[in-house]
Formats: C-alpha cells, structure tokens, sequence
C-alpha cells in the first residue's frame, strides 16, 4: 500500500476530480443533503483555487497505488504577517481513508510551507468534519482563536509552527 504525492495544477484533470469531489462532501455535510452539480460547480467558480500556484502557492495530489485519491493546498497570506500560510482543501476520498493518506498530505504541504519560508501554518474547519479536526489535532496543530472571519463556514481554528 503505497502512497506518493506530487505537486501538481489546481486544474489539472485528477485536481479538478479531487476538489470537486472535496466541494461535493463538505458541502452535502453541510447541508445535511447531497448538493446537486450545479451547487457543486457554483462553489467552485472563483473559489480562489488560482492561488494554489507559485508565488502564491501550491497543490498537491496524493495517489494510492497510482489512483487520485487526496488533495490539499498551501496558500501564502503575507498580509496575515511574513512567514504564514494557511493549509485547505484536505481532502481523502472515503474509500482511502485510514490508509495514512492524510499524515502523507500534510507531511507535504508542512515540506512545501517550509521551502517557501513558512514558519506558521493555520487553517480553518467546521465541528461536523470531525475526521478533518482529528488528522490535525493528530500531526501537531493546536486550536486556536478565530484569525479570521471571512466565511460562515469557518467554526474551528487549527495552527501549527514548523
């Protein structure tokens, strides 16, 4: 049972399925329903994704056995002050989950923050993602207050110093 993880576009065809599929469960979650296509597709149009790129940073998949099966992004927010970056779109598909797929994500995203200088990674979740809050809670990232409250989305503030 292998996993590998490569940096790779936001919009390449396996990124796109991975963070469609990301939208897709959050978003049923929080809704308590599945989100239809068009639900789906609304929220990710100009969802930010194009910061998933250098300067501004980076997306990663993770493959199991050479299928698409995790994604996560790093984004630089320099006006949060120097050296911070905020960890999203963690996501692993139900079938690969407990196979060590998130520890492989994040050990990624924490090698990439700390090649672009980042000394501080935060993130932001929901209490119904209690998987999501478990995985961080697991790899070192404390609770902390709200650093910012820019969606309603946002319940639980994670960070971690690298």
């Amino acid at each position: 049972m292998t996993w590998t993880v490569t940096t790779e576009r936001f919009d390449s065809p396996d990124a796109t399925a991975l963070r469609r599929d990301y939208y897709d469960e959050v978003a049923s979650r929080y809704w308590q329903r599945p989100a239809t296509a068009e639900e789906i597709a609304d929220g990710l149009t100009d969802d930010g994704a194009d910061l998933l790129t250098p300067p501004t940073g980076q997306f990663v998949v993770g493959r199991h056995e050479g299928k698409a099966a995790a994604c996560a992004g790093l984004v630089l927010t320099e006006a949060a002050g120097p050296g911070t970056a905020e960890l999203t779109r963690v996501y692993v598909r139900p079938a690969f989950r407990g196979t060590g797929g998130g520890a492989v994500l994040l050990a990624a995203v924490e090698e990439a923050a700390r090649a672009f200088g980042v000394r501080l990674l935060r993130l932001d979740t929901r209490t119904d993602l209690v998987e999501a809050r478990g995985l961080y809670a697991k790899h070192g990232y404390r609770e902390v207050p709200a650093f910012h409250r820019r969606t309603p989305y946002a319940e639980v503030w994670f960070a971690k110093e690298l």
